[in-house]
């Protein structure tokens, strides 16, 4: 399992696969500071990321730069690549500190 949080940068359009099922591709930003060899480090990426159903259909509503924490695993993005991809299992909306 991994949990991660970040910003909503980019999101596709909710869709269907050929079984009906709603699916979104996103991406996140990710930032946060973490502990290296005794030190702090700030660490930033950008993660592809897909979810399924009502995870799926809640997402497509979310507007970008909105906080999610999210759970889930990580798989191949196509079935013979090497790059990552995030399946969100659990979304969790953050609030933010506009001030």
């Amino acid at each position: 399992m991994v949990v991660i949080q970040g910003n909503l940068i980019e999101s596709d359009a909710l869709r269907f696969t050929p079984a009906g099922v709603p699916i979104l591709k996103f991406r996140l930003m990710h930032n946060s500071k973490q502990n290296e060899a005794g030190g702090d480090r700030e660490v930033g990426c950008e993660i592809d990321a897909v979810a399924f159903e009502a995870q799926a259909r809640l997402l497509a509503t979310a507007p970008m730069g909105t906080t999610v924490k999210i759970r889930g695993f990580l798989d191949r993005k196509t079935k013979t690549g090497r790059a990552l991809q995030l399946h969100a299992n659990q979304i969790e909306f953050l609030a933010t500190d506009k001030s």
